[in-house]
């Protein structure tokens, strides 16, 4: 998670395996699913971007089926033709929603326009549609998107395993 760029040779070195051992769990993992992709985060800022959005979007639970897959629908032909990049949409809960989308925005007047379109989708409630924004170009932000502390959670959460393990082998 840290470099995707590292070969299985350079994590065995680093881990104290053999690079045998490190392509077969890895090859383990992805058929698992457990690593879905590859990919990079790159700096959005200066790809362009100044906003991330949040938007939060009425209750999907008082959806029906086939209402959902409508909308689904609906929201893959929009992503063809839209003026912001969807990072994420889901179902969830929380705050008197149960969707959220994340997208990023070059600015103000594309957020306005993704918004409207979002707003335009069968099944999307307008007037209860709220969003959150982000400005990717003010630097007092902390964490604005990484990996790096999830790595870190997970390597000190096997490190832990490790130690009990060991512990309950003595």
């Amino acid at each position: 998670m840290k470099n995707s760029h590292r070969s299985d040779r350079e994590i065995a070195h680093a881990i104290g395996v053999s690079q045998p051992t490190v392509s077969r769990i890895i090859k383990r993992l992805e058929k698992e699913r457990i690593i879905k992709e590859y990919t990079m985060i790159p700096d959005f800022r200066r790809l362009g971007y100044q906003i991330m959005a949040l938007a939060f979007l009425g209750k999907p639970e008082t959806q029906k089926q086939e209402e959902s897959e409508e909308l689904r629908r609906s929201a893959r032909e929009l992503e063809k033709k839209t003026p912001f990049a969807n990072i994420m949409v889901v179902d969830g809960m929380g705050i008197g929603k149960g969707r959220v989308l994340i997208n990023l925005y070059k600015d103000y007047q594309s957020y306005l326009e993704g918004m409207t379109t979002i707003k335009s989708l069968p099944h999307v409630e307008p007037d209860e549609a709220e969003s959150f924004l982000i400005d990717l170009c003010d630097e007092r932000n902390f964490r604005v998107l990484s990996l790096e502390q999830v790595a870190r959670h997970i390597q000190s959460f096997a490190e832990d395993l490790t130690k009990e393990a060991s512990k309950e082998t003595k």
